[in-house]
């Protein structure tokens, strides 16, 4: 497990960003984390450690975002997934197990679908310890 904690956005953004730099294609990171608390701004730091220059926003209507660069990155919000033949209909194990990598917000909703070798990453806010404070634990 390691944990990081950030006391800005950009301090939020690099961790993301430092992340995507080592990933490799297949590489499942699940994303938690309240409403709020930072996921976006963490993702347009993993894209940009893609190479993706494009905006990020959440795919919470669309449930994936495809963004297209040397390592494709997959990019999930599952917060109104209510089963796993959702899923199927988008097609998720090709994005799973494809030559990209995944960042799938909310993962917990869908925890059964998501293989065991993926990264889970929680992100909260602690505000005794200020507006911006952000602990990223990566497990």
């Amino acid at each position: 497990m390691i944990i990081y904690e950030t006391q800005s956005e950009k301090e939020t953004f690099k961790i993301g960003h430092q992340l995507a730099e080592n990933s490799k294609p297949g590489d499942i990171y699940c994303l938690l984390g309240d409403l709020g608390v930072g996921k976006t701004v963490f993702s347009k730091g993993f894209a940009t450690g893609l190479g993706i220059t494009e905006p990020i926003t959440s795919p919470t209507f669309t449930i994936v975002q495809v963004y297209e660069a040397e390592k494709p990155l997959y990019h999930f919000d599952m917060y109104r997934i209510e089963d796993e033949d959702e899923l199927e209909m988008i097609g998720y194990e090709d994005y799973f197990y494809g030559q990209g990598v995944c960042l799938v917000e909310w993962a917990n909703n869908v925890e059964e679908v998501i293989p065991k070798n993926a990264k889970w990453i929680t992100i909260e806010k602690d505000l005794e310890k200020g507006f911006d404070y952000r602990k990223i634990t990566i497990k």
